[in-house]
């Protein structure tokens, strides 16, 4: 990896490099057989309080204390990849749980206790990757206790569809009296196409935050798009968020979005026009703008997650480009409803 200008190394980025592609070198103490020096290379998602994140293409978020560098440019972003990612449930389950991030979780062996205050399923639901460590029904005793002590149903989601999903896991619950609800199908995408679906996005405005008027088109935050603490949170979380707004000719806000660049993974959410407005493009133009924010941070692949019933919204997705990859619904808990 070359920094060197001149014949000396140079820190040649700022805080206002913050969504691009950097290359870095820190120092790292260069004890006995210790390396004196570790380079990373990804996405520079945030600069605070002297601490740098870098966001690998894996994934993997990378802390680096400004004190430590020793030279780092940014770089060019990897050439976009127009194929369909090849990719397993597992990986996509991980990728959206860190893009919709609960507020409080708990770890049950492998699987993951999440809780919100009830903002989404999503956020408030198991997430069952692997062995739960006890008993199913040890598992499940643990899990209605959980979610009780917060006020909160017993929920558990369930991937199906694929060899490395959790079918069995989903007789196993039906077995047990838990209602299936809310079926729902991950769609995925080459990121690239997604780009070009839209000529001129400058209509698109983008921002790190879910203002006043985004929240009120989403409006699934709670009266008046007046989001309590938890939404906020899970709405915000993420390695690296944005959030989208086209006004109309009026002013108010006719279409909204959400984006999430994680590694080679983009995910797209929150995906709403007006009423009024709607076979007008909107969502298209939506979509494009936030591809290519996506591409300018090195992902290459897109991933969404939309109600099987929504017949609308899967053509409309089908014609973008996307695909199935996988369903998942979710297992309640009903009282009394396991022997």
């Amino acid at each position: 990896m070359e920094f060197l200008a001149g014949g000396r190394a140079e820190v040649r980025i700022t805080r206002a490099d913050v969504g691009k592609r950097v290359s870095v070198r820190r120092r790292t103490g260069g004890g006995p057989g210790e390396a004196a020096f570790t380079d990373a290379v990804g996405v520079l998602t945030s600069w605070d309080q002297g601490v740098l994140s870098i966001t690998r293409r894996s994934g993997e978020c990378v802390r680096i204390e400004e004190s430590s560098l020793v030279a780092a440019k940014v770089v060019p972003a990897a050439p976009a990849r127009r194929k369909v990612p090849s990719a397993g449930a597992r990986e996509l389950q991980q990728v959206a749980a860190r893009g919709w991030p609960a507020v409080e979780t708990e770890r049950l062996g492998e699987w993951t206790l999440r809780a919100s205050g009830g903002f989404t399923r999503r956020a408030n639901s198991v997430l069952p990757l692997g062995d739960p460590g006890v008993p199913l029904d040890e598992a499940l005793r643990r899990i209605e206790r959980w979610y009780g002590d917060r006020g909160l149903p017993a929920v558990i989601t369930v991937a199906t569809g694929r060899a490395d999903t959790d079918d069995e896991l989903a007789a196993e619950l039906a077995g047990r009296g838990w209602r299936d609800e809310a079926h729902t199908r991950v769609l995925i995408s080459a990121l690239a196409p997604l780009a070009d679906t839209a000529a001129d996005t400058t209509r698109v405005t983008l921002s790190r935050e879910a203002g006043p008027e985004w929240l009120a088109l989403y409006n699934r935050t709670g009266d008046g798009g007046d989001p309590t603490d938890a939404a906020r949170a899970v709405l915000t979380g993420g390695p690296s968020v944005w959030f989208a707004t086209v006004r109309g000719a009026d002013g108010q806000t006719a279409a909204i979005g959400r984006l999430v660049v994680d590694g080679r993974w983009a995910g797209f959410a929150a995906l709403e026009v007006d009423l009024d407005l709607r076979r007008q493009g909107l969502a298209t133009l939506v979509t494009a703008a936030l591809a290519e924010r996506a591409l300018d941070e090195g992902a290459s692949a897109a991933y969404l997650q939309v109600e099987a019933d929504n017949a609308g919204a899967l053509a409309c997705y089908h014609r973008l480009g996307f695909s199935d990859h996988h369903g998942y619904h979710y297992r309640r808990a009903l009282p009394g409803g396991r022997d």
